[in-house]
Protein backbone atom coordinates (compact mmCIF):
# COMPACT_ATOMS: atom_id res chain seq x y z
CA UNK A 1 0.00 0.00 0.00
CA UNK A 2 1.31 3.43 -0.93
CA UNK A 3 1.30 5.97 1.90
CA UNK A 4 0.78 9.71 1.48
CA UNK A 5 4.20 10.44 3.03
CA UNK A 6 5.87 8.44 0.25
CA UNK A 7 4.59 10.70 -2.54
CA UNK A 8 4.20 14.35 -3.41
CA UNK A 9 1.55 16.01 -5.54
CA UNK A 10 2.54 17.09 -9.03
CA UNK A 11 -0.80 17.70 -10.73
CA UNK A 12 -4.39 16.76 -11.45
CA UNK A 13 -6.08 14.81 -14.24
CA UNK A 14 -8.37 16.82 -16.49
CA UNK A 15 -10.81 15.60 -19.07
CA UNK A 16 -10.26 12.78 -21.58
CA UNK A 17 -8.55 13.66 -24.84
CA UNK A 18 -9.76 11.74 -27.86
CA UNK A 19 -11.21 8.24 -27.86
CA UNK A 20 -8.24 5.99 -27.12
CA UNK A 21 -7.92 6.65 -23.38
CA UNK A 22 -5.66 9.70 -23.28
CA UNK A 23 -6.22 12.29 -20.55
CA UNK A 24 -4.99 15.82 -20.06
CA UNK A 25 -2.91 16.34 -16.94
CA UNK A 26 -2.28 19.81 -15.52
CA UNK A 27 1.02 19.61 -13.67
CA UNK A 28 3.00 21.85 -11.35
CA UNK A 29 6.19 19.79 -11.68
CA UNK A 30 7.52 18.04 -14.80
CA UNK A 31 9.61 15.60 -12.76
CA UNK A 32 7.91 12.69 -14.54
CA UNK A 33 9.76 13.83 -17.67
CA UNK A 34 13.14 14.38 -15.97
CA UNK A 35 13.43 11.33 -13.72
CA UNK A 36 13.34 7.71 -14.83
CA UNK A 37 10.12 6.39 -13.30
CA UNK A 38 7.61 4.50 -15.42
CA UNK A 39 4.52 5.18 -13.32
CA UNK A 40 2.53 7.95 -11.67
CA UNK A 41 0.25 7.60 -8.68
CA UNK A 42 -3.36 8.73 -8.81
CA UNK A 43 -5.66 9.19 -5.85
CA UNK A 44 -8.80 7.22 -6.68
CA UNK A 45 -11.58 7.15 -4.06
CA UNK A 46 -9.05 8.15 -1.37
CA UNK A 47 -6.61 5.36 -2.28
CA UNK A 48 -3.22 5.95 -3.90
CA UNK A 49 -3.02 3.74 -7.00
CA UNK A 50 -0.03 3.38 -9.35
CA UNK A 51 -0.72 3.81 -13.08
CA UNK A 52 1.99 2.85 -15.53
CA UNK A 53 2.74 5.35 -18.28
CA UNK A 54 2.26 4.12 -21.81
CA UNK A 55 3.19 7.46 -23.39
CA UNK A 56 2.83 11.19 -22.91
CA UNK A 57 3.42 14.40 -24.79
CA UNK A 58 3.40 18.02 -23.75
CA UNK A 59 0.49 20.15 -24.92
CA UNK A 60 1.63 23.35 -23.15
CA UNK A 61 4.19 24.23 -20.47
CA UNK A 62 1.79 23.06 -17.75
CA UNK A 63 -0.39 20.46 -19.49
CA UNK A 64 0.56 17.03 -20.82
CA UNK A 65 -1.54 14.50 -22.68
CA UNK A 66 -1.01 11.18 -20.92
CA UNK A 67 -1.85 7.62 -21.94
CA UNK A 68 -1.80 5.06 -19.10
CA UNK A 69 -1.49 1.30 -19.64
CA UNK A 70 -4.89 -0.39 -19.47
CA UNK A 71 -6.85 2.82 -20.04
CA UNK A 72 -7.95 2.37 -23.65
CA UNK A 73 -11.30 4.13 -24.02
CA UNK A 74 -12.69 7.59 -23.38
CA UNK A 75 -15.06 6.08 -20.79
CA UNK A 76 -12.19 4.54 -18.81
CA UNK A 77 -10.30 7.84 -19.05
CA UNK A 78 -13.36 9.79 -17.85
CA UNK A 79 -13.24 7.86 -14.53
CA UNK A 80 -9.84 9.44 -13.84
CA UNK A 81 -11.10 13.02 -14.27
CA UNK A 82 -10.17 15.27 -11.30
CA UNK A 83 -7.88 12.63 -9.76
CA UNK A 84 -4.86 14.14 -8.03
CA UNK A 85 -1.53 13.00 -9.48
CA UNK A 86 1.44 12.15 -7.27
CA UNK A 87 5.06 11.20 -7.85
CA UNK A 88 7.00 8.72 -5.69
CA UNK A 89 9.32 10.67 -3.39
CA UNK A 90 11.95 7.91 -3.44
CA UNK A 91 12.90 8.96 -6.97
CA UNK A 92 13.62 12.51 -5.77
CA UNK A 93 16.76 11.25 -4.04
CA UNK A 94 18.35 10.87 -7.48
CA UNK A 95 17.58 14.52 -8.20
CA UNK A 96 20.12 17.18 -7.37
CA UNK A 97 17.50 19.90 -7.46
CA UNK A 98 14.01 19.87 -5.94
CA UNK A 99 11.63 21.42 -8.41
CA UNK A 100 8.35 21.44 -6.48
CA UNK A 101 7.56 22.84 -3.04
CA UNK A 102 4.93 20.06 -2.72
CA UNK A 103 7.81 17.62 -2.25
CA UNK A 104 8.16 18.92 1.33
CA UNK A 105 4.63 17.98 2.45
CA UNK A 106 5.09 15.61 5.39
CA UNK A 107 8.52 16.99 6.33
CA UNK A 108 9.10 18.04 9.94
CA UNK A 109 10.38 21.60 10.29
CA UNK A 110 13.03 22.53 12.82
CA UNK A 111 14.23 26.10 13.39
CA UNK A 112 17.81 26.60 14.63
CA UNK A 113 16.65 29.02 17.34
CA UNK A 114 13.17 27.76 18.23
CA UNK A 115 13.43 23.98 17.77
CA UNK A 116 10.62 21.87 16.37
CA UNK A 117 7.92 23.94 14.64
CA UNK A 118 5.73 21.11 13.32
CA UNK A 119 5.04 19.22 10.10
CA UNK A 120 4.34 20.69 6.68
CA UNK A 121 0.72 19.80 5.97
CA UNK A 122 0.19 21.84 2.81
CA UNK A 123 1.81 24.25 0.39
CA UNK A 124 -0.06 27.40 -0.57
CA UNK A 125 0.92 28.48 -4.07
CA UNK A 126 -2.09 30.74 -4.63
CA UNK A 127 0.01 33.90 -4.33
CA UNK A 128 3.39 35.00 -5.61
CA UNK A 129 4.92 34.13 -2.22
CA UNK A 130 4.65 30.39 -1.67
CA UNK A 131 3.89 29.41 1.94
CA UNK A 132 4.37 26.23 3.93
CA UNK A 133 1.37 25.50 6.14
CA UNK A 134 2.95 23.92 9.22
CA UNK A 135 0.80 22.14 11.79
CA UNK A 136 2.34 21.98 15.27
CA UNK A 137 1.73 19.44 18.03
CA UNK A 138 -1.23 21.45 19.39
CA UNK A 139 -2.90 21.48 15.96
CA UNK A 140 -2.19 25.16 15.38
CA UNK A 141 -1.22 26.21 11.87
CA UNK A 142 1.85 28.33 11.21
CA UNK A 143 2.61 29.87 7.83
CA UNK A 144 6.24 30.02 6.79
CA UNK A 145 7.50 31.50 3.53
CA UNK A 146 8.87 28.72 1.32
CA UNK A 147 12.08 30.43 0.36
CA UNK A 148 15.46 28.85 -0.30
CA UNK A 149 17.35 31.41 1.76
CA UNK A 150 15.55 30.26 4.94
CA UNK A 151 16.35 26.57 4.37
CA UNK A 152 19.64 25.49 5.89
CA UNK A 153 19.48 21.73 5.41
CA UNK A 154 17.24 19.09 3.84
CA UNK A 155 17.39 15.57 5.26
CA UNK A 156 15.50 13.41 2.74
CA UNK A 157 15.81 10.20 4.79
CA UNK A 158 14.52 11.72 8.03
CA UNK A 159 12.07 14.00 6.16
CA UNK A 160 13.44 16.95 8.10
CA UNK A 161 13.79 20.55 6.97
CA UNK A 162 16.13 22.72 9.05
CA UNK A 163 15.40 26.42 8.72
CA UNK A 164 16.44 29.76 10.14
CA UNK A 165 13.37 31.94 10.50
CA UNK A 166 13.73 35.50 9.25
CA UNK A 167 13.69 38.49 11.61
CA UNK A 168 10.14 39.46 12.47
CA UNK A 169 8.72 36.00 11.92
CA UNK A 170 10.80 34.57 14.73
CA UNK A 171 9.30 37.11 17.17
CA UNK A 172 6.03 35.17 17.05
CA UNK A 173 7.59 32.02 18.54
Amino acid sequence: MIRKDEVFKIGVIGKPHGVRGEVSMAFTDDIFDRVDCDYLILQIDGILVPFFLDEYRFKTETVALVKFEGIDTAEQARRLTHAEVFFPAKYMETQEEISSWNYFIGFRVEDVCHGQLGTIADVDESTLNVLFAIVDAQGDELLLPAHEEFILEVDHEQKLLKVKLPEGLSDKW
